[in-house]
């Protein structure tokens, strides 16, 4: 039976302080988010991974479906944060993706506000993190699917906007290795969230987001205007066609390059 990239994480030894404390790994599951939720309201310690081969039923943004075949790493972590930290985990996230391909391949990632990781303007990560909040109980799962040996033309749906490690590299990928250097960089970031220092800055200076004329679905409404910055919690200040900035939290951000940018 061929290693499961857990295996090949832990054989050089794993040294977190929170993240990775526990891992359990499925063969297939509906989907790792859920099935972190459950271990969530049963206690599980935090910092656990929950990962799985293929999901039957895996979602993105917007309950989207995420196609979840092998050639993947499926996850998702489980988070008790406090109310300071809770907005960031969405950022330290994609910090973590993306720092893990930045170091263990040539490629240079940038993120696509507020957190889809890209390479060479194709999507090679979805993050999904749902937060819930009871009284002054939090919990959030970080749900991350990183496409890592799949070949995206095996799934014509997203051919076009995705791409893997591999596609990109020319190269196979060890997902073990990925694996153990993703859960490093998450547990780095989130100490250090847990100490009060902000992800934001980092954050910020990968997002290929800002400078573009943008249209952002947020709740029932479209706006559109030239992403001008990020506040100190990571919401979006979108620049209007009339002069008018609004701070919008984590929406959905589609780019118009061919427009022109407002010069006022």
């Amino acid at each position: 039976m061929a290693k499961t990239p857990v295996a090949e994480a832990l054989k050089g030894g794993l040294y977190t302080r929170v993240v990775g404390r526990r891992i359990l790994y499925f063969d297939s599951l509906s989907s790792t988010m859920d099935q972190a939720a459950k271990e969530a309201e049963k206690g599980i310690v935090e910092g656990a991974v929950v990962m799985c081969r293929r999901q039957r039923a895996g979602r993105g943004r917007f309950g989207r479906a995420w196609v979840s075949d092998d050639g993947g790493l499926l996850l998702s972590v489980v988070f008790y944060p406090s109310t300071e930290a809770l907005p960031f985990i969405s950022v330290i996230t994609a910090l973590a993706v993306a720092r893990t391909i930045e170091r263990e391949t040539e490629l240079f990632p940038v993120i696509k506000w507020p957190n889809d990781v890209m390479v060479n303007g194709k999507k090679v990560c979805g993050v999904l993190v749902e937060n819930v909040s009871e009284g002054a109980a939090t919990r959030s799962i970080a749900g991350i699917g990183l496409n890592v040996n799949m070949d995206p033309k095996d799934a014509p749906d997203i051919a076009d906007t995705a791409a893997s490690l591999r596609s990109e590299t020319g190269r196979e990928m060890n997902d073990g290795t990925l694996l153990r250097r993703l859960l490093h960089e998450l547990d780095a970031l989130y100490v250090d969230l847990k100490q009060g220092r902000s992800p934001v800055e980092e954050w910020r200076r990968r997002l290929d987001t800002l400078g573009k004329r943008v249209k952002v679905r947020w709740g029932g409404e479209v706006m559109e205007g030239v992403a001008e910055d990020v506040d100190s919690l990571g919401h979006l200040r979108l620049r209007q066609d009339n002069g008018a900035l609004v701070t919008l939290p984590a929406g959905e951000v589609t780019l118009n390059p061919h427009a022109p940018t407002n010069p006022n």
